[in-house]
């Protein structure tokens, strides 16, 4: 079953860029088994691995990442997702229950989901930019880093909504330069989790399941992305989102009662 998780979420977050956290992460809340603290490794250790295969397959199928700026985007997720991560683990030592943290984090998720929704079937009404100052991008990238660390979903939907927004860029544009942002988010998160609340009570016993799915979800869904037209990526994007979204509302509404 996790195995499977993993595996999907990185199929389907390859493609269009979500990174598949944003999958695993209610996935896991759904079914039930874990705590907030251990779904957040686990969403995070199997989106990096899912990340690595996909730029690097990206790499050798001739992709690139839109230089500068995926890199201040990429920076500024790093020290946002350290932020993201103190708050998360304060979140975590502060409240007892850990359903209403659940519930919180669905709620974001639905209304962020609902939000990028709405952008997304309406982005041919809506100018878009070409933003160059790099203090506005360091900005931007400190705020997409800290929402995916806090809530624990890597970031995919959040980024790709962001760069064609701020950066005019098409669906393929989006989904490799998100999953190179999300590439260093995740890197960052574990690496915070590592040297402060450690790993040692985190049931990690599905892990090696996950990080197979995750890299075998990212080969196949680098090698499907080079493939695919920015027409069906952005079905897949927007099907993907629908998807998220009712997850999402299911389980606020799960923790609620």
């Amino acid at each position: 079953m996790y195995f499977f998780v993993g595996l999907f979420a990185s199929i389907i977050g390859a493609i269009a860029g979500l990174g598949g956290g944003v999958i695993i992460k209610p996935a896991l809340d759904f079914l039930g088994d874990y705590d907030v603290a251990t779904i957040g490794v686990l969403s995070a250790a199997t989106v990096f691995a899912m990340a690595c295969v996909s730029l690097l397959k990206a790499t050798r199928s001739g992709i690139k990442v839109k230089g500068k700026v995926s890199f201040i985007l990429a920076a500024g997720s790093i020290i946002g997702g350290v932020f993201g991560k103190i708050i998360f683990n304060y979140l975590i030592a502060s409240v007892r229950d850990q359903e209403l943290i659940t519930g919180i984090q669905a709620g974001i998720l639905a209304f962020l989901m609902f939000i990028i929704f709405l952008f997304v079937r309406n982005i041919e009404d809506i100018k878009t930019y070409h933003l160059k100052n790099k203090i506005v991008i360091l900005i931007a990238g400190f705020g997409l880093g800290m929402l995916a660390s806090f809530l624990g979903i890597g970031g995919g939907p959040l980024n790709v909504a962001v760069l064609a927004f701020a950066f005019s860029m098409s669906a393929k544009e989006s989904a490799i330069n998100s999953i190179f942002i999300i590439f260093f988010s995740q890197l960052a998160s574990l690496v915070i989790t590592a040297c402060t609340t450690g790993f040692a009570n985190i049931d990690l016993t599905i892990l090696g399941f996950m990080l197979v799915g995750g890299v075998a979800g990212g080969f196949i869904g680098a090698t499907l992305s080079v493939k695919l037209s920015n027409i069906r990526i952005g079905k897949i994007f927007n099907f993907t989102l629908v998807g998220i979204l009712l997850l999402n509302v299911y389980n606020l509404i799960r923790s609620l009662l």
